[in-house]
């Protein structure tokens, strides 16, 4: 029997996702929600005072019961007793673990004080656009009192934490007539006595900082254009991103690999076609929930949009090499050798540095590029850049754009608690951040194979000839995230091309190719027509090749190496009857396999194949008409045909599209890093095609 949800926090469910589901609000997984209630104490039996407060890392937008910490608040305001102080701060946090009333819910998070101690049945702590660029302007405090009066109170930057709930608690206490508050460089807290007017007081804060904002703003807060920075035309844009995307995703992924996303909507094209851009790039971000995800600032082409793709690729590389230093510099000086020194005066040592490459690339014309360590975070890293480009052009129509400072930020990026925060995360998968690419792909050996592939962690593009079955089987491995459908005709080089592009545009590179498309027509050398030769050559030696050629230009140009795997075929090695177009074309591929192996090595891309035989189920080609002929010629039942297939193999076993997709990742995982140019045999046993 399931236990009904106390009725506050229902409440609070509802409101949050109500809040959550609107960016104007705050952005995803910002901020935090917080309702104060009664149950009964299954131990007392008597009615006990409990906080729920949406838990650390959640998402307010889809907010569930699981997601909420519950803690009981007599224990949580004794903790007032016992905070040892600023210096201390962190220790805090590890408190609330013995407030938790019950079993399961989340982790409390670092803002779980604010939502305690404020009295007020109802709390909400948000990160909107237009509340944090009043927080970050720097007549911040003057503003808020000139836009709201004495209903909403300005309060100093102060990092979040048990001190910062301690503050606002006092403000609303001296404050009877406010609803809220203005977080300085950081955000809004608001509260009510029930959930709709806690909700209620959010939003006109929000709103009517965003009234102001549009009314008052100067007419250009980015300044006038910046002349040759306006935005190429889309298709011109998107083909440039397309041809520096695996560049600008090597650079992002020198000390770890990363997977990206594009962005390069109006917002970020009209932010980089302005004069004040790189001024205001070069502040940074400042809300906690921004510079977490995009680091502190990005790394900005300062070129115009009408540069060649060769001098971009060329500055972007230089700009790189100044990143790192940069950053390498913020994290020196930051942390000092001999460690940081807090507030109270004692010292404590900084976590390692993290890694030196932009999450944020800029591209004037073009767009942006964001990365993470799966396609969500880079996703959600460029919208919180895109928040963030928002918040500096209200701070900048209405006053000047004013960050917290470099030390402050350093603080939060590299604190104790978040440095758990990422220890506490699960292993990756053995192919995390690798993007995939396979041809032939809507059903049997190329759909188990993406399945395979996305179950272990990659990325994976989707590729048929037909364009509704590709995106049906994307959407049935995962969303968007996860898997993308597009069409593609490998024998067409432009097709092929556009395939890749789309591939590098939706996951920001490739890592690994699966040469997967092909079909076949059963006929006898005197049957078999030169249409027919040219069909299944077209498709499978010319295809593969092209796709091969043009998916190696990403790998070469991302120089994180990368796999090409070629789904070959028993009949490359052994002779049957009525076949001699099929196992002509599948002879190429295999030798396309080794010629490829010694070419690409030296840019760390393996090649391998796998040999399959007689895969009936799912198959597309023995679906229409293959496997009638080669029942014919087996004389047995086209039903048969996979039983009949077996029953000739060494181990009696009929070979599914899982066989084949397990080999294609034994290739690629984590334990063949040193193999290539192999064929491996997956075919059940067939003497006749041994290889040697």
């Amino acid at each position: 029997m399931s236990k009904t949800v106390n009725p506050a926090a229902a409440e609070l469910i509802a409101r949050s996702n109500r809040l959550g589901s609107d960016p104007r609000n705050t952005n995803y997984a910002g901020g935090n929600t917080s309702a104060k209630g009664t149950e009964t104490d299954p131990v007392t039996g008597e009615p006990v005072e409990l906080l729920w407060v949406k838990g650390s890392g959640g998402d307010l937008g889809t907010l569930t019961e699981s997601g909420l910490a519950v803690l009981r608040l007599d224990r949580m305001r004794a903790l007032v007793d016992v905070y040892p102080g600023v210096d201390r701060e962190d220790e805090m946090v590890a408190a609330f673990d013995y407030c938790l009333h019950g079993k399961g819910g989340a982790a409390p998070s670092i803002d779980t004080a604010m939502h305690g101690l404020v009295d007020a049945p109802h709390v909400d702590h948000l990160h909107p656009d237009s509340g944090i660029a009043i927080a970050t302007a720097a007549e911040g405090e003057a503003l808020t009192k000139e836009i709201f009066g004495d209903r909403v109170v300005w309060v100093p930057w102060r990092r979040p934490g048990f001190q910062l709930g301690l503050d606002i608690a006092s403000i609303k206490e001296a404050n009877p007539q406010a609803v809220g508050c203005i977080l300085g460089g950081h955000g809004i807290t608001a509260w009510g006595d029930t959930s709709d007017e806690a909700e209620a007081h959010s939003l006109w804060i929000i709103e009517t900082a965003a009234a102001y904002i549009a009314e008052h703003s100067k007419p250009e807060p980015f300044g006038p254009p910046l002349e040759g920075y306006a935005a190429l035309p889309e298709a011109e844009r998107r083909a440039r991103a397309a041809a520096i995307g695996a560049t600008i995703r090597g650079i992002a992924s020198q000390d770890r690999p990363m997977v990206g996303h594009f962005t390069d909507s109006d917002v970020v094209l009209d932010f980089l076609a302005s004069s004040e851009h790189p001024r205001l790039a070069a502040l940074g971000t400042s809300c906690p929930d921004h510079f977490l995800r995009t680091k502190v600032k990005p790394l900005v082409l300062d070129l115009p949009a009408s540069a060649s793709v060769e001098d971009t690729v060329a500055r972007l590389q230089e700009l790189a090499v100044a990143y790192r230093e940069d950053y390498q510099g913020y994290y020196d000086r930051n942390a000092v050798s001999t460690g940081s020194t807090t507030e109270g005066g004692s010292t404590t040592a900084w976590p390692a540095i993290r890694g030196a490459d932009p999450l944020i690339v800029l591209v004037p014309g073009v767009g942006m590029f964001s990365y993470g360590k799966d396609k969500q975070t880079a996703r959600v890293a460029g919208e919180f850049y895109t928040n963030a480009i928002n918040v500096m052009r209200g701070a900048e129509g209405l006053s000047t754009y004013a960050p917290i400072d470099e030390a402050e930020k350093f603080r939060i990026e590299y604190w104790a608690l978040e440095e758990a925060k990422l220890q506490r995360m699960p292993a990756p998968k053995p192919l995390a951040t690798r993007i995939a690419l396979v041809t032939g792909a809507a059903g049997g050996i190329g759909k188990a194979t993406a399945r395979r592939l996305a179950a272990e962690g990659a990325c994976v593009v989707i590729a048929d000839l037909s364009l509704e079955k590709a995106q049906a089987a994307a959407a049935e491995i995962g969303g968007p995230d996860v898997a993308v459908g597009v069409a593609a005709d490998v024998s067409d080089e432009a097709a092929v091309q556009a395939m890749v592009d789309a591939t590098v545009l939706a996951f920001g590179g490739l890592d690994l190719v699966v040469n997967n498309a092909g079909l076949s027509l059963s006929k006898s050398l005197m049957d078999t027509t030169a249409a027919d030769w040219d069909l299944q050559h077209n498709v499978m030696a010319k295809g593969s090749f092209l796709v091969s050629k043009a998916a190696a230009r990403v790998l070469i140009d991302q120089q994180m190496g990368g796999d090409i795997v070629y789904i070959s075929s028993k009949n490359s090695i052994f002779a049957g009857p009525n076949n001699i177009a099929y196992s002509a074309t599948k002879a190429d591929q295999a030798h396309q396999v080794r010629l490829l192996a010694a070419e690409l090595g030296e840019h760390g891309v393996k090649v391998n194949g796998v040999n399959p035989d007689g895969v009936v189920q799912g198959s597309g080609i023995f679906a229409s008409g293959w496997g009638a002929n080669r029942a014919a010629v087996y004389g047995v039942e086209e039903k048969d045909l996979g039983k009949f297939y077996a029953q000739r193999t060494i181990l009696k076993r009929e070979v599914l599209p899982e066989n084949i997709a397990n080999a294609v990742f034994a290739l690629c995982g984590p334990d063949m890093t040193h193999t290539t140019g192999l064929h491996i045999p997956v075919d059940a046993g067939v003497a006749a095609a041994f290889l040697r």
